[in-house]
């Protein structure tokens, strides 16, 4: 059994923390009912981000900002334990912080909290399509700051393009869901995303299978059998982890955006309210040292196969792996998603692009038709294959 990781400072995860903003604000501006927003200087309407020139843009008048970003800001590891002590001291002395806060707004149908940044009034909730309202908005907990943003770089008819020939690609869907494809309106969010390095040690200890074959029987029975010779096998070895990225939200089906990764995280830029102009951020639900619960899943399973791969031979018998993690840091990361819901015969399904990589993945329906005559062609070859090898 893998030994548990050092023992993270504890904390009350139902105990409120709110978002630290420590970040430029030059040329943005708050409004008391939509958010933070940011003016046009030419004409004072709503700059938004356009990802096609990566910058601020004003869709009334066209005029264009340049997004600034400190050159000599950089995206730096933060260290785990110090955050999470920090966290709880500020829940000892809530008074030392000031009062800023973010604009939140919760899906009354599935419960999402969404962030708002910008100018919007009114929406439909990217997880269920329900409408939600600014008026339910309410002010957000003392969060973990956010390092770095990802920021969208495939452009909604590009995703568009992606997502029909993923339903192109579907095997067994309906031949109607095929023609007609997917309809529905897209939703830009930010999810929140912790990655998470470590320094690992690990002793281990098991059994080198080697195969070898005898011969058995005799006539009409003499056949070959395989048989296994079993050697002791042990060793220890390091190996670091570099940015295990975990998804710190339960708002869409965990495996459903895994396989969206990778994400390009060499494109990221230190993180600026700018980015998410015009798009929706949604807030952690998972907890910093819960994540890192999720990310040890990833690391261990990683140290399970480079422990059967040290062993080696031909099979291998685990008996004990023994892992201790050192020199834990995090990033706490904004990165992009187009988000449709969409239904098909009065079923509601979920796709998501990866709008950095244009990379699709989704619920989908299945033809059972489709399904039956494969498994029926299937077993008709296999008895087949069966009658011809025994003539």
């Amino acid at each position: 059994m893998s030994q548990q990781p050092p023992p993270l400072p504890p904390h009350d995860a139902d105990e409120p923390i709110f978002l630290e903003d420590s970040f430029d604000r030059g040329g943005e501006r708050i409004d008391d009912e939509n958010g933070r927003i940011f003016p046009c200087e030419s004409c004072g309407a709503d700059l938004v981000f356009n990802i096609k020139t990566q910058k601020l843009r004003c869709g009334h008048c066209g005029y264009q900002k340049e997004i600034g970003i400190d050159p000599n800001r950089e995206i730096e590891e933060q260290d785990i334990h110090a955050m999470l002590s920090h966290l709880r001291e500020l829940r000892e002395h809530p008074d030392q912080e000031g009062d800023e806060r973010e604009q939140e707004v919760r899906c009354e149908s599935c419960g999402a909290t969404l962030l708002f940044v910008d100018s919007v009034t009114s929406s439909e909730c990217p997880y269920c399509a329900s409408p939600i309202q600014l008026e339910h908005a309410h002010t957000s907990e003392k969060r973990v700051p956010v390092d770095a943003v990802l920021p969208f770089l495939i452009e909604e008819p590009v995703a568009r393009q992606q997502l029909k020939a993923w339903v192109k690609s579907l095997w067994f869907a309906p031949n109607e869901f095929v023609e007609k494809g997917v309809e529905g309106k897209f939703h830009g969010v930010y999810m929140p995303y912790f990655t998470y390095d470590s320094m690992t040690s690990t002793r281990y200890s098991g059994q080198r299978g080697e195969y070898y074959y005898v011969t058995v029987g005799s006539g009409k029975n003499r056949r070959q059998e395989r048989r296994t010779r079993w050697y002791p096998a042990s060793g220890a070895f390091q190996r670091f982890f570099d940015d295990v990225i975990i998804l710190a939200s339960h708002g869409l089906p965990r495996q459903l955006i895994r396989e969206l990764e990778p994400f390009p995280l060499h494109l990221m830029v230190p993180f600026k309210h700018a980015y998410l102009a015009g798009f929706t951020a949604r807030t952690y639900e998972i907890e910093l040292d819960d994540g890192f619960v999720l990310g040890k899943e990833r690391i261990d399973a990683a140290l399970y196969s480079e422990v059967c791969s040290r062993i080696g031979g031909d099979t291998q018998r685990v008996d004990s792996v023994e892992s201790h993690y050192d020199a834990i840091t995090y990033k706490h990361l904004l990165l992009p998603l187009w988000l449709m819901s969409y239904k098909y015969k009065d079923t509601l399904y979920q796709v998501a692009v990866n709008a950095a990589t244009g990379e699709v993945n989704g619920e989908r329906p299945y033809s059972w038709v489709k399904i039956m005559f494969a498994s029926l062609a299937a077993a008709v070859v296999a008895i087949g294959g069966t009658v011809l090898f025994n003539q």
